[in-house]
């Protein structure tokens, strides 16, 4: 079992920052991706960005060039560093991962992130 914890969100003003945390925990053999998603009032949870094992990244168009995913694989932990915030960045953050060479999506509870103009 794998649990999912965000981290890190909060309330900021248009162009401004925020680092997002995903710590995973449990029985971890391996990390095959972790990534992060959004979702916000009345709309579908979309994908933000992911890492993959060996650590090529995937982002939303919205976010390319604002938004960074990295991870540090001693910590187990995954990071969205968000620049630039827009108001319709605001959304719940979720954390999700795939583990252990199993093909079952973890998610994290999420984080709220609202972005004022």
């Amino acid at each position: 079992q794998v649990r999912l914890a965000e981290s890190g969100g909060g309330l900021v003003q248009a162009g401004e920052s925020l680092r997002l945390s995903c710590a995973a925990s449990g029985t971890i053999f391996n990390i095959n991706a972790m990534g992060w998603y959004r979702q916000a009032p009345g709309k579908q949870r979309e994908l933000v960005a992911t890492i993959i094992s060996r650590g090529s990244t995937n982002y939303a168009d919205s976010v390319k060039g604002r938004f960074t995913i990295s991870r540090d694989n001693a910590k187990n932990t995954v990071y969205l560093q968000m620049n630039s915030l827009k108001p319709e960045d605001t959304a719940v953050y979720y954390c999700n991962g795939r583990f252990n060479g199993i093909p079952y999506d973890y998610w994290g509870h999420g984080t709220q992130v609202t972005v004022s103009s």
